[in-house]
């Protein structure tokens, strides 16, 4: 055998290249050009919220998500409080808190409604990258927590909202409209 010849032969070289490949690609999902894509879908969402406009509002959420996501947090708080609801809260009532009317965009620093939704720039500031391809608003009075949290839809481009918080609604956004 040549001395520049490989010990472990041609067969057990793709493999760290394709690992390298693959980090880099589960990398990019998520990188800068993910916030800011999500940025702009999340932009979208909470404009179509603020002007109560229902079709705009229902493409950019995933209702059967949504639903699990606040039945599991409204059992939790009923069993906290020695409450135990079998099968947790009726769809009907799930779905009027996931509606464009419930959702109140708020300016945290002093409280004031927004009359526009934030822009892109400003959504990406505000943004934290979750595993498995997914971003939340964080909570600008407790940065570890969660206000809405979206995951890439089935088109690349389309965010779709997933998680919410289930008992405070009102969305204090560290950024106004611009």
């Amino acid at each position: 055998m040549p001395a520049s010849a490989p010990i472990l032969g041609p067969m057990f070289r793709a493999p760290i290249p394709l690992a390298v490949l693959t980090l880099c690609v589960l990398a990019s999902a998520c990188g800068p050009a993910a916030r800011d894509e999500a940025a702009v879908g999340i932009a979208r969402f909470l404009d179509a919220a603020r002007a109560g406009d229902r079709i705009g509002f229902e493409a950019r959420i995933d209702r059967p998500a949504l639903r699990e996501d606040l039945r599991g947090q409204l059992v939790a708080v009923a069993r906290a409080n020695g409450v135990d609801v079998d099968g947790g809260p009726s769809d009907a009532a799930l779905d009027r808190m996931i509606a464009p009317e419930a959702f109140r965009l708020i300016l945290a620093p002093n409280g004031r409604a927004l009359t526009n939704a934030p822009s892109p720039r400003a959504i990406a500031a505000d943004l934290k990258i979750i595993d498995g391809g997914k971003v939340c608003i964080r909570d600008p009075q407790a940065e570890t927590e969660c206000l809405l949290t979206f995951a890439r839809g089935p088109d690349k481009d389309a965010w779709r909202l997933v998680a919410m918080r289930a008992t405070d609604r009102a969305l204090h956004l560290s950024a106004g409209g611009e």
